[in-house]
């Protein structure tokens, strides 16, 4: 029996639940890759779906485009579901592989007109390849993996589609290109899209996404707003003092943690707000001082593996 088909619309805020997941498990033989996930996106949104490698993150968005058939629970995009709709979908949907694979003896330009042939709507293709810097002519097995990730990037969004499904949208690209991919994922939002993108990287996840779902080992432990992320963030002070100095200084002031502590090292952890370390610190004579931010997999550890 088909699944039962429903509309995805939330009577209170009025916003249409363009993405919807239902207890999503995949399973691959007694490997449990994907665990009883639910999560909503909204119409407009960018939503960011974090985790570390290995979570469970791909195999939840082939769930979704239908590549793979889960082994329970329902995805329904568009109001329609996924797996009796798919072909329907497919024409709305636009998807960035985490890995861009081409034939090797094709130019840019015949994927997009291959693109073309199966989809023949109006494009912006020349567009997004200007601003990319991307040259259409040269054979995609003479390509970097920069300008592959370019050409993902040019096949998801040319046809400007209601919903975008980006699998690591800025792999193997330097900064300056990954600017380029926000602006024109916060472009197409604009317009209406709405786009639902994956990443492992935090801060990349911070600069465009106002909403995110996170997912550690197959399983959801959070749906939060970036605001509510970003008070949970966490950064690693690294010390190197040129003189004495007293650890208890340290382990008053709320949200800090010792990690290690020598007579001339001190490493902490700091949850929120890194001002009253700094403040301490300015009062000692040091050798040298690094601030970096936790790791991802350090933030999960501290707030969700519980």
């Amino acid at each position: 029996m088909a699944l039962f088909k429903f509309l995805m619309y939330n009577k209170v805020n009025d916003v249409m639940s363009v993405i919807e997941i239902k207890n999503l498990t995949k399973h691959f033989g007694s490997v449990n890759v994907v665990d009883d996930v639910s999560f909503a996106v909204e119409q407009g949104e960018i939503f960011g779906f974090l985790g570390p490698n290995g979570a469970g993150k791909t195999t939840t968005i082939r769930c979704m485009m239908d590549f793979i058939r889960p082994t329970a629970g329902q995805v329904m995009i568009l109001g329609k579901d996924s797996l009796n709709d798919t072909e329907e979908l497919k024409k709305e949907i636009g998807y960035l592989a985490g890995s861009v694979r081409a034939y090797d003896n094709w130019t840019g330009q015949q994927h997009i007109n291959f693109a073309l042939s199966l989809n023949g709507k109006k494009n912006i293709a020349s567009n997004l390849a200007t601003r990319l810097q991307f040259n259409p002519k040269v054979k995609t097995k003479n390509l970097s993996s920069g300008n592959r990730q370019k050409l993902g990037v040019i096949l998801a969004f040319m046809f400007e589609p209601k919903v975008a499904i980006l699998d690591e949208p800025t792999n193997a690209l330097d900064p300056l290109m990954q600017n380029i991919i926000y602006d024109i994922i916060r472009e197409q939002t604009y317009k209406g899209a709405t786009v639902f993108m994956s990443s492992h990287n935090l801060a990349e996840v911070e600069r465009v996404c106002s909403r995110v779902g996170i997912i550690r080992q197959g399983k959801m432990v959070a749906v939060e707003s970036m605001e509510s992320l970003k008070e949970k963030q966490m950064h690693r002070v690294k010390v190197v003092f040129a003189g004495k100095y007293d650890k208890g200084e340290f382990l008053t002031l709320g949200g800090s943690e010792v990690v290690m502590a020598s007579p001339e090292e001190l490493i902490l952890n700091v949850r929120g707000e890194i001002a009253s370390i700094l403040r301490v610190l300015s009062a000692h004579r040091m050798k040298n001082l690094e601030i970096g931010r936790a790791s991802l997999e350090d933030i999960f550890m501290e707030y969700y593996e519980r």
